[in-house]
């Protein structure tokens, strides 16, 4: 039947529903918490302390397990023993999706907002130095979260790992060499790979973990499994790098609600008597405090304050390697943490350090739901964190926010610590590590892909050796000739020896490999280089601007500076932001009303212009023009008049007064191609970009930008693309060349100044453009065809585009 434990209330159906927990049914709570007074058990014992029901009787292959049982009763020990109600799992020593409850006798995980995906490790806070010894893990309930259709995560979905691992390890077992353990799969992961042990074991089970340490036991230095009190698999050695060291013990697990019990008394008695953990001798175990988790001191939030791709989260790191006790709270970490759950990530990664892309595939992930659920828990949690949030801890609304996440009554001491200028020597030393390690990981790369090339060699030849027997053997087979056989043996024999002599030759002249060290200008390296910006390059652009240091006046408990003193770090900042607002581009600058104003008069005469040089090109169209002009002329004018016979040539194109009629009808640029309607279009829109950017930026340390940024500013303005290819230019300077009268380049700075002051006509673009195209014309009829424009004719813009930007060419 099914066992009630009520507190409060009545108990709830046991019928396990889709999307449910199979086995454990609790009251909705938020953020994937649930409340231990409403549950209903399925397992033999329900976790309210109550006497375990005896073992059920064991079948014949039990039986005949537990008659070659391999270990013996414990004997009776006198020593001194821990205080058993002091051992139990360090809260202090968990991941943060883990959530006790009933006192610490129950662990549960979150499941919410794709937390489902991530694997939950917590270690106790008794390490086992000697002895034989054994704990308890049951399996209460298992977990089965809804997912967005098409979703593949990892598998199993419910998981359990069950061993051992040194203090500060990895809570992931199977995530590097400290830890030995136990899957729900029933594989067995030590060194080298993992190995089918024992059957699976699942919901309402209660799997024990021998632990015999006993240099006096045949079965010493072994870990053997137990489910439900009867041996799952043979022992299994620990691995010699281990022994001496205090082995803790671990648990990992995913969807599952799990109870540990560290004794005295075990739920399922082994075929043979042993201790449990709580039972040790102290000479056999060492107990870790966990004071914090009591209260008895206030937790930490660091917040670390530097710039970007200056050794910030080299610095982080280090921390954390200083202060393990510390919990990282980043979007790196939770991705880190998701690979090592076993989740799947594209290698076609993109982002920053600050900001990684997910890419998981996984909506639940990737949309960072997972980030939201654990910035919500942390500050409930009794632990230090550091948040190493580069661009979002330099600026001042965005440090508010998390110092209010930690504040209110949540019991954290906030703590600024500020990363900048001349680094400290650990961290000098902490780099200078990195670097070599990665210079003898890179050399030995090189060394085994020699290696593999040299044994196929090796191998090419021995084949090749092998071929030429064959032939000689099948040739001398055919002639029959036994003598020269003989002497053919001899001469294969001294060549055999030639070639064994000379293998040996050199084996023994192979040097030996050269000691891996830092160059002296590796060493002079303030700061490693990474292949990924800190912050992406748009991200900085947008926010640089509010950069500032950190104060205890916006709240922060504690503001620290590591390197270097305040002022030097003030004026660290300033000459960044002063360096970027020189070099970076303001990527959330609009366009003012004033450009509007200008560049609409522009379109608006662009288009009439173009529209009546098509009218004087076109006979007909020019002589109804005429005629309508003369009427308009009224009656005070000389209707029969002659036309004006004017020589356009000869007229000075900067000293026309209207553009649009020479005095015969005749406009200034009726001999416009569409190069020349590319040369004033482009003129003016340059001019035009210039002087808008400094109005609508008004920053005066911020007067222009360089060529680097014209595409971008020019598409934010105009809402189309910009290059020099489409005048024909292969370099920068080239273009210019077209453009020299209205944009020059500032040598000093590099920013493209305007040549003309901002209230210049718009009509003095189209004279200079006519003045140039004379000069040009005059070029090409001596003979000089280096003078002739070889632009790209501009695609018509798209119907719905033709009224917004007019009809100006470039």
């Amino acid at each position: 039947g099914t066992a009630a434990v009520l507190s409060g209330g009545p108990a709830l159906p046991a019928a396990p529903r889709s999307g449910a927990r199979s086995s454990l049914l609790f009251a909705h709570a938020p953020l994937g918490v649930r409340p231990t007074g409403w549950m209903v058990a399925t397992t033999p014992e329900a976790p309210s302390g109550l006497p375990p029901p005896p073992p059920p009787p064991p079948d014949s292959a039990q039986a005949a397990e537990a008659a070659k049982e391999v270990e013996e009763d414990a004997p009776e020990d006198t020593r001194k023993k821990v205080d058993a109600n002091a051992v139990s799992m360090n809260l202090q020593d968990t991941t943060i999706n883990v959530m006790p409850v009933s006192f610490g006798k129950l662990f549960m995980t979150l499941t919410d907002g794709g937390m489902q995906y991530f694997l939950a490790g917590m270690r106790a806070n008794a390490g086992l130095k000697a002895g034989r010894y054994m704990f308890e893990v049951s399996i209460l309930e298992t977990v089965y979260s809804a997912e967005p259709q098409g979703s593949r995560g990892p598998t199993p979905k419910q998981q359990l790992r069950i061993g051992l691992s040194t203090a500060g390890s990895s809570l992931f077992m199977c995530d590097g060499p400290e830890s030995v353990c136990f899957d729900s799969e029933g594989f067995f992961h030590s060194e080298g790979p993992r190995k089918k042990a024992s059957s699976k074991f699942g919901k309402a089970a209660t799997v024990a973990l021998l632990v015999n340490l006993d240099p006096a036991s045949p079965n010493a230095n072994t870990v053997s499994v137990f489910k439900d009190g009867w041996r799952a698999c043979e022992p299994q050695a620990i691995p010699e790098y281990l022994r001496g060291k205090p082995l803790f013990p671990t648990i990992t697990f995913r969807n599952l609600t799990v109870q540990a019990n560290f004794g005295p008394t075990p739920r399922s008695k082994l075929p043979f008597n042993c201790r449990m953990v709580a039972s040790a001798a102290q000479e056999d175990a060492v107990l870790v405090p966990t004071s914090k988790a009591k209260g008895d001191e206030p937790c930490e939030v660091v917040f670390p304050v530097g710039l970007p791709d200056q050794g910030y989260f080299d610095w982080v790191d280090l921390f954390k390697k200083q202060h393990p006790d510390y919990v990282e709270l980043s979007d790196r970490a939770l991705i880190e943490w998701a690979i090592k759950s076993g989740v799947w990530k594209s290698r076609q990664s993109s982002g920053s350090n600050d900001k990684p892309e997910p890419n998981f595939q996984l909506p639940l992930l990737d949309d960072w739901s997972a980030r939201r659920v654990l910035s919500a828990v942390a500050p409930s949690l009794r632990r230090n964190f550091i948040v190493p949030e580069l661009r979002a801890n330099l600026v001042h609304s965005e440090r508010a926010e998390q110092l209010q996440r930690f504040g209110g009554g949540t019991g954290f001491r906030r703590k600024a610590v500020v990363i900048m200028g001349s680094p400290a020597k650990d961290y000098t030393e902490h780099i200078q590590g990195l670097m070599l390690e990665e210079k003898k990981s890179k050399a030995e790369a090189e060394r085994k892909i020699k290696a593999a090339a040299e044994e196929r060699k090796r191998k090419s030849e021995e084949i090749a050796k092998k071929i030429r027997e064959a032939k000689r053997a099948k040739t001398e087979a055919k002639e029959g000739a036994e003598e020269g056989k003989e002497d053919a043996e001899k001469e294969e024999g001294k060549a055999d020896g030639a070639e064994g002599e000379e293998e040996k030759k050199e084996e023994a002249e192979e040097p030996a490999p050269e000691a891996i060290e830092l160059t002296e200008e590796e060493k002079a390296l303030v700061h490693r280089k990474s292949d990924v910006s800190d912050i992406a390059e748009k991200e900085l652009n947008r926010s640089f601007a509010s950069f500032s240091l950190p104060t205890k006046a916006e709240g922060f408990d504690d503001v620290t500076f590591a390197w270097q003193e305040e002022p030097e770090c003030a004026r660290l900042l300033k000459d960044f932001v002063m360096q970027r607002k020189l070099t970076g581009r303001v990527e959330d600058l609009q366009p003012g009303e004033w450009f509007k104003e200008q560049w609409s008069a522009w379109q608006k005469s662009l288009q009439e212009w173009r529209k009546l040089q098509q009218t004087f090109q076109d006979p007909a169209k020019r002589k109804a023009a005429a005629a309508k002009k003369q009427e308009e002329k009224g009656e005070d004018g000389d209707k029969d008049a002659a036309p004006i016979e004017i020589d356009a040539e000869s007229i000075d194109a900067m000293g026309v007064e209207d553009i649009t009629d020479l005095g015969n009808g005749e406009p200034l640029f009726a001999h416009f191609g569409f190069e020349d309607w590319m040369l004033a279009s482009i003129r003016f829109e340059l001019h035009l970009l210039l002087h808008a950017f400094k109005k609508d930026l008004d920053d005066p340390d911020r007067p222009g930008f360089g060529e680097k940024h014209l595409s971008f500013y020019y598409n934010k303005y105009f809402k189309k693309s910009f290059s020099i290819r489409n005048f024909g230019a292969k370099e920068f300077s080239d273009f210019l060349e077209f453009v020299k009268e209205f944009v020059g380049l500032d040598e000093k700075s590099g920013f493209l100044v305007a040549r003309q002051g901002e209230g210049a006509a718009i009509e003095h673009f189209v004279k200079q453009t006519e003045e140039d195209r004379r000069e040009r014309q005059r070029r090409i009829d001596a003979g000089d065809e280096t003078a002739k424009l070889e632009f790209t004719r501009p695609a018509p813009p798209a119907r719905g585009q033709q009224q917004q930007r007019g009809g100006g060419g470039g």
